[in-house]
């Protein structure tokens, strides 16, 4: 009888247990290449932006849209870019994962930072 409540103790924890990966793309994944010149005290910085796309897998199959596109894409319309001259530089994209028996979570999370320029 302790085998038994010993191997479904075991069991039960095994299957309801869960495994999380995160990592971070620092590199310039997307498409938005500006070319400017900071070499004097010309802009200030105004704040940060975040955008957050999310996906679930069932058995494997799910996940239709880019996750990276639409966590850029938010993040964007969050920025509130209008009236001045802004711009957001720095933009990073962490991804965090979650693994169940018979479903899994992503998750994308871009961040950049708003500068405006002054002159």
């Amino acid at each position: 009888m302790k085998k038994i409540l010993f191997f479904s103790i075991v069991a039960s924890s095994l299957l309801l247990s869960s495994c999380g990966i995160h990592n971070e793309a620092t590199s310039n994944l997307n498409q938005v290449q500006t070319s400017v010149v900071l070499s004097q005290n010309n802009y200030k910085v105004i704040g940060t932006a975040t955008g957050e796309s999310k996906q679930c897998y069932v058995l494997g199959i799910g996940g239709l849209t880019k996750l990276n596109q639409s966590a850029m894409s938010e993040m964007y319309k969050n920025a509130d870019l209008k009236g001045g001259a802004r711009a957001i530089i720095n933009p990073t994209i962490q991804y965090k994962n979650q693994f169940y028996v018979l479903w899994a979570k992503r998750k994308a999370i871009a961040t950049g930072t708003i500068i405006e320029f002054v002159k």
